[in-house]
């Protein structure tokens, strides 16, 4: 069993998406890329207990807040879940629905549809009436008419579910609910996917905040609920804990004061009301109801090498989060077939720990989904389990596969994740360097120019830039393209290239940045101010031969530094050297160059009469 495809349509931040999901994964982006939201759908579907709050969705929960139909009716291309940018047909039986609807100016709805694979014998037989097959090998459902096209090896029984969110203006309100997809198209009334049939489904969401803190609470939906009910342990202990909390009157005890107090406010209201209307105010430990008993029933857990106890939820990050992992491998042991879904599994957890969880949920569960941003976790993926999600401007989810370029193998790509491609996977934009000193340099010299001049300048990190090491300058199209596959923005920088190099290199990239030297020392050392070097020769410790070779090194400076670049070379001596540099004393390319990489990140501000500003002719070919 697994959730095969995704189909998402004005839901939060996504417009439409169209997701194909594997057996295991991991979804990785920039933050508010949509990795939370489409866990969330999924739970709107397929969360046995996500419908019980009321009302299950609200203003915030459609597409930028628009939940009500405007003068010209809703755009008919957004109500198209399953579409591909350009598809012509719907995807989903619902597609015609939709279009109907916005051409008839109704209120925009949220639609989310799940196509479950792979279904066990028991949910085949539970769900007969609207079994559907898919193929595997083309990711797609089976509708040609030969019947005995079935049995092919790469098909498996299938079921659609969709869920259906949208404002009621007759009662002022939201409302949400699930449905078998098929009956929507096949029948007057369409059919609810109800709370029972979604436990077996057994999908559960695990948010990386929230499920912890109610781990081992009595509300409804914690994980000690969950594996009550698969237990089917109903506790009757509900009428003798109300009936003793009931005996029991806090601070009743006259020294303390407190009842002397209450029986001055009742012999007030005596005189106010007739003793029908309420008297005798008294303190109780509760509100005496199931639900509340549920919320403030806690468990407690012995901490340290003495007796006393405190509540879970007062333990440690990473020991509430293992106890979640304990928790989990019950209901898993106890239903056999669940779909797991969990944010962040690294929070407050050692990278051992990361990968014993990351492995165990995958033992345990049919599938697991993960989102993350820990390396120590997307390396335990195959490039076919890691989906690297982007979000278009549009509103479009799309999903990028991982395609390594020629200059890197597969071996290399695991050996170098950590160092070399995660951090650019997670990221929205790239700015490959062609070795150590750019990369190394150039997020340097952009953090210490906002740090004199924040209105000018900002640094790689404020513009959510990567800094990405080509390793060689014959690298760096291979890894643009790479990185530009994935949906990133790619910009580089590099020394002085040849014609047909430099042409290769911009042919991947949005924005190149290329000085006129060969070497970025030289180019640095050639337009930065004699006070600089001086400077820095005066406060650098250099080695031993270059200490004996330039005794007064301030009269020698130039030297002296170029030599201690070419000792200290991708060792950030160059990243030193920039950072104890004032404006002035940092070449006019890089600032220039610092400039244009804020200008292709940031919108162009325009005056008030909605015309940008001229911008100044750019210095990036000059040599100083």
């Amino acid at each position: 069993m697994q959730i095969a495809q995704l189909n998402i349509a004005d839901f939060r931040g996504i417009r439409r998406a169209r997701i194909l999901l594997p057996r295991h994964g991991v979804m990785i982006g920039d933050n508010n890329t949509g990795k939370t939201t489409v866990l969330e759908a999924l739970d709107l579907v397929l969360g046995p207990d996500r419908l019980n709050r009321q009302p299950p969705i609200d203003e915030h929960d459609f597409y930028q807040g628009k939940y009500l139909a405007t003068a010209g009716g809703k755009p008919v291309e957004s109500a198209d879940a399953g579409a591909e940018v350009g598809d012509t047909e719907p995807a989903s039986a619902t597609g015609a629905a939709d279009v109907a609807e916005a051409v008839a100016g109704e209120n925009p709805r949220i639609e989310i549809e799940v196509i479950i694979a792979d279904l066990t014998e028991e949910q085949t037989g539970r769900f007969s009436d609207y079994i559907e097959f898919w193929d595997s090998a083309t990711s797609t459902l089976y509708d040609a008419p030969d019947p005995a096209g079935v049995d092919g090896s790469t098909m498996t029984q299938a079921l659609r579910v969709t869920f259906h969110g949208q404002y009621n203006p007759e009662e002022d309100d939201f409302e949400g609910k699930t449905y078998f997809t098929r009956s929507l198209t096949e029948s007057d009334n369409p059919v609810p996917f109800s709370k029972k049939d979604k436990q077996h489904c057994g999908f559960l969401y695990l948010r990386s905040l929230r499920t912890g803190s109610r781990a081992l609470s009595m509300e409804r939906g914690s994980l000690l609920d969950i594996i009550l009910r698969l237990k089917e342990v109903r506790p009757q202990m509900w009428e003798d804990t109300i009936t003793t909390l009931a005996g029991y009157s806090v601070a009743s005890n006259p020294e303390l004061g407190i009842s002397g107090v209450l029986e001055s406010i009742n012999t007030a209201l005596k005189k106010y009301v007739p003793k029908e209307w309420g008297i005798e105010p008294h303190l109780k430990v509760s509100s005496l109801t199931r639900e509340h008993l549920r919320k403030v029933i806690t468990a407690f857990i012995a901490t340290g090498e003495g007796s006393h106890a405190a509540p879970f939820y007062r333990q440690g990050t990473g020991t509430i989060n293992m106890l979640v992992l304990a928790m989990l491998s019950q209901i898993a042991a106890d239903k056999q077939n669940v779909i797991f879904a969990m944010e962040e599994p690294e929070t407050a957890i050692p990278p051992y720990a990361q990968k014993r969880i990351v492995h165990e949920i995958r033992k345990l569960a049919a599938q697991a989904l993960f989102t993350s941003h820990s390396p120590y976790v997307l390396e335990e993926f195959s490039l076919e389990e890691t989906i690297v999600l982007g979000r278009e401007t549009d509103g479009t989810l799309v999903r990028n596969d991982i395609v390594l370029p020629d200059s890197v193998k597969p071996k290399r790509y695991r050996q170098d994740f950590r160092t070399r491609f995660c951090e650019g996977l997670l990221a929205r934009r790239i700015l490959v360097a062609e070795g150590a000193t750019e990369a190394a340099a150039f997020p340097v010299v952009c953090r210490r120019l906002t740090e004199l001049d924040p209105t000018t300048y900002s640094s790689l990190e404020a513009l959510g830039i990567c800094t990405i090491d080509a390793e060689g300058q014959n690298n760096i199209p291979d890894m643009a393209k790479f990185y530009r596959g994935l949906g990133k923005r790619v910009f580089a920088i590099c020394d002085k290239q040849d014609s047909q190099s430099k042409e290769l290199i911009e042919d991947e990239v949005e924005l190149l940045l290329m000085h006129e030297e060969h070497g970025f020392e030289e180019m640095v050392l050639k337009n930065t101010s004699e006070d600089a070097l001086k400077r820095f020769a005066s406060i650098v410790e250099l080695p031993p031969h270059l200490s004996t070779k330039y005794p007064d090194v301030e009269a020698s400076a130039l030297d002296a530094v170029r030599d201690y670049f070419n000792w200290a070379k991708a060792n950030w001596g160059i990243a030193d050297f920039l950072a104890q540099c004032n404006e002035e004393d940092i070449p006019h390319w890089l600032r220039d160059a610092c400039v244009k990489v804020r200008a292709s990140c940031e919108p162009i501000a325009t005056d008030a009469a909605g015309a940008a500003p001229v911008e100044p002719e750019s210095r990036l070919d000059e040599t100083d």
